[in-house]
């Protein structure tokens, strides 16, 4: 055997199999890691953890965030063109799109032309919304407040996808809009928030004009950490007039002139 095909061999010693440090691998992380078996199958232990985890992560998906929470946020209720949760999983489409009904009520009861407009929207977890965005959203208001920055009347919309929020702004004609969505969940939380937000917000705008805020949740970003954040990066995104990679473009020219 030559010396560079022995090279890749497996040493019985290295630290890469040794189960010490498989251990300590999976005490840092989230990630089903060396969970084990019994005979063919995994540890009854194991298994009726992902099951419960499986569970909350429809759970997610398929429930809808409380009308009581929707009111003591004071937020604006509106719909986009989704029947039901099944249409919504189906027809990613009808979710970027508000019924008229809803574009009409949009009129009616927000303010027109803010610096910044507040969406949230349930998207792929309700239980992101409950749980992150009661502490997440005053933070992000009164820090705008602070910054002397026109903050719209916030919107809730139910079965809501990101780009909807490229609707509402352009109807309102925003300056800068932000939406806060539940994420799709996964096998380790259903309460992953994330923040997109774009300046000058049109209909069919691209996503590479869109910056986003993810993995907003307790165990993650906290969500009054990352309120405090998002203030930050909206005050950039209207000095500089620009979000997504227009952003960082600017940014880095920013940089080279100072």
């Amino acid at each position: 055997m030559t010396p560079d095909s022995n090279a890749n061999a497996t040493d019985p010693t290295d630290d890469r199999t040794d189960a010490e440090t498989l251990r300590r691998v999976a005490d840092r992380t989230p990630t089903r890691l060396d969970v084990g078996r019994a005979g063919p199958r995994p540890p009854t232990d194991a298994l009726l953890e992902f099951r419960e985890d499986h569970g909350l992560a429809r759970d997610a998906v398929f429930s809808r965030v409380d009308d009581s929470l929707v009111d003591d946020l004071d937020l604006v209720t509106l719909r986009t063109r989704v029947a039901d949760a099944d249409q919504y999983l189906a027809r990613p489409d009808l979710g970027r799109e508000l019924a008229e009904e809803s574009i009409t009520r949009l009129h009616e009861e927000c303010s027109e032309t803010p610096g910044v407009q507040i969406v949230v929207s349930d998207g792929l977890s309700s239980t992101a919304v409950e749980t992150s965005v009661p502490e997440l959203l005053p933070v992000l208001k009164d820090g705008l407040a602070e910054r002397d920055i026109d903050v719209g009347t916030p919107v809730f919309v139910e079965f809501g996808r990101v780009d909807v929020m490229d609707v509402i702004g352009e109807e309102l004609a925003a300056d800068c809009c932000v939406i806060l969505i539940g994420e799709r969940p996964g096998l380790r939380t259903a309460e992953s928030l994330s923040a997109y937000f774009v300046y000058g917000p049109e209909r069919g705008g691209p996503t590479a004009e869109k910056s986003v805020v993810s993995n907003i949740h307790d165990s993650g970003l906290p969500p009054v950490e990352a309120g405090a954040e998002l203030v930050d990066l909206l005050a950039n995104v209207l000095e500089q007039e620009a979000s997504g990679i227009d952003l960082r473009e600017d940014d880095r020219e920013f940089e080279t002139e100072s």
